[in-house]
């Protein structure tokens, strides 16, 4: 429908051509007017059809690759040209970049673990020409080749690896994409992983391990800040026993603390020493006393 599409003003211009030159005496046997064309009249309805069927328009972001009698001679665009109509044939190109969903694909890393991975690709074409030329489908090939490359590259890892370094995978299959696809004048922008999916077996079980996890870190934290309070006890301690009057002083603010809540029963322990110096006074009048 395209091929009669692109021939149909031509036909019609060669009617014209065939009705000027013939169309008085077809007229005159058929018993109508008779119609004469003047050569101006001709040249200009022919200069119209040329130019509807020859003027191209691209916009900024295509480019035209131009086919005469079957051979490229080249990208042609932006903005308005001139082709030959029959002789030249164009196939438009687009120059932005294009987001590639890349499909779920199923792998199983190298730990042997199954998990669903999918991504996107980022590419746009930098030579129109190629691009048509050299691959049939250079989306469809783009596409997969990505998959291909995804499955490849994500079952050579281990699990730990694909969920830890994503940015070091996006740029292995980056620059592995844009490698098989510069014959075809593609170039790869970005590649994203953007989703794994992992078995409910294996989420349970990672689940419980950072579960334990947590709780080991808890514990460590909790023993080192008995081994630090022990630690600054012993100082404390040291501290006390090398300055006496620091103990006392120590007694005489604790006793004040407990005495400035209201309610509280104060209990004041007597020193040991004190006693000892009582008796050793009771035993010096009682040997006077003697």
């Amino acid at each position: 429908m395209k091929g009669i599409l692109d021939l149909l003003p031509f036909i019609i211009f060669i009617g014209i051509v065939l009705l000027s030159i013939f169309g008085g005496e077809v007229l005159k046997a058929l018993g109508g007017l008779v119609m004469d064309f003047s050569p101006l009249i001709v040249i200009a309805i022919f200069v119209v059809i040329f130019l509807a069927a020859s003027l191209r328009i691209v916009p900024e972001y295509e480019r035209a690759v131009i086919f005469r009698l079957g051979r490229v001679i080249g990208a042609k665009g932006p903005g308005l040209f001139i082709l030959i109509p029959i002789i030249d044939k164009m196939v438009r190109v687009d120059l932005r970049t294009v987001t590639l969903d890349v499909p779920t694909q199923d792998i199983i890393t190298k730990d042997n673990v199954s998990v669903s991975v999918d991504a996107v690709v980022y590419f746009r074409v930098v030579d129109p020409v190629r691009a048509i030329v050299e691959v049939e489908n250079y989306l469809y090939a783009t596409s997969q080749i990505a998959q291909t490359t995804l499955r490849s590259v994500c079952g050579a890892v281990e699990l730990d690896e694909l969920l830890s370094e994503r940015e070091k995978l996006n740029l292995q299959l980056q620059e592995i994409i844009d490698r098989q696809t510069d014959p075809w004048g593609v170039k790869v922008v970005a590649v994203e992983l953007k989703k794994i999916d992992l078995p409910e077996e294996l989420r349970r079980a990672m689940a419980r391990q950072a579960e334990a996890e947590r709780e080991r870190r808890a514990k460590i934290i909790t023993a080192e800040a008995e081994y630090q309070a022990a630690q600054k006890l012993a100082d404390a301690a040291q501290i006390l026993a090398s300055q006496p009057l620091a103990l006392q002083l120590r007694y005489l603010e604790t006793i004040q603390n407990v005495v400035s809540k209201p309610g509280n029963t104060v209990l004041i322990p007597l020193p040991i020493e004190m006693l000892s110096y009582f008796a050793k006074d009771g035993s010096k009048v009682q040997g006077q006393g003697q």
